[in-house]
């Protein structure tokens, strides 16, 4: 009987099965395993270096983050029945139910026509959109993204236009395999004798989930008042031709954006 208990013990430790217990138990994708342990580790560190009870937490919260990263399991994510571990982009009930949604506009004194018209080439929205490095547009519906994240790091994502109304609504959603997964629309409302609101709707599921959007939050990168400064900056590219901003020369309080590069970005 003791060498039957001691063979079934045996059996539950080959390497085989270890394979399977960790297969089933791991639970976050390879994406955002990567930036989990890039974050938690960058964090571990930050909070080492800054000392007493905020250092101690930071640290604290990177090393839960890294040992999410190296383990590929999360135990919220368990407790909720999330699993981000298959390729399949998320169900539209996953956005509602664990996305970021945020929703910002701002009325600008032109057209709805030209407003939409420098948007629709998604190629100019770097011009205003801090945050993004590069948008390549790779036909009349699919786009190539790439933005920084928080860290120092960056993510990539493609996306398509799934609706589109002339001079009044672009709707978008990011496909297969993104680094961040969204979807959103900017819609362009002409105000009489005012001028065009533009309303800008995200929904993005964070590469941590809802942690994500905590450690965000710790970068200054919180996505409400980011996307607030990128339509504030759309308003002064339209109106005026230039982006102000207090990060020039001293005694220079704006950066220009030349006429001549900023009609070259018009709509195509």
């Amino acid at each position: 009987m003791i060498m039957e208990a001691t063979d079934s013990s045996a059996r539950k430790m080959t390497p085989t099965t270890r394979t399977e217990e960790a297969e089933k138990t791991t639970n976050v994708g390879t994406k955002e395993r990567m930036a989990s342990a890039g974050g938690g580790a960058w964090l571990v560190s930050r909070g080492l270096r800054r000392g007493g009870l905020s250092g101690a937490a930071m640290a604290g919260f990177g090393g839960m983050l890294l040992g999410r990263g190296l383990s590929g399991h999360c135990p919220i994510y368990e407790k909720l029945d999330i699993d981000t571990n298959g390729q399949n982009p998320p169900a539209p009930t996953e956005f509602y139910e664990r996305g970021i949604h945020v929703s910002k506009a701002y009325t600008i004194t032109k057209p709805a026509s030209e407003l939409f018209s420098f948007w629709r080439n998604f190629e100019n929205l770097p011009k205003f959109m801090t945050h993004l490095e590069e948008v390549i547009v790779l036909d009349d519906k699919r786009s190539h993204w790439k933005a920084r994240a928080p860290a120092g790091t960056t993510v990539e994502w493609d996306a398509e236009i799934i609706h589109e109304e002339p001079d009044t609504v672009i709707s978008w959603r990011s496909l297969k395999d993104a680094d961040v997964h969204s979807s959103g629309s900017v819609r362009f409302t002409e105000i009489p004798e005012v001028g065009t609101e533009v309303r800008v709707i995200l929904n993005y599921l964070p590469p941590l989930g809802k942690l994500g959007a905590l450690v965000a939050r710790l970068f200054g990168e919180e996505p409400a008042q980011q996307i607030q400064e990128d339509l504030r900056h759309f308003k002064q590219l339209m109106e005026t031709g230039e982006i102000p901003t207090n990060e020039g020369p001293r005694g220079d309080c704006s950066e220009r954006f030349s006429q001549e590069r900023f009609s070259q970005g018009g709509a195509r």
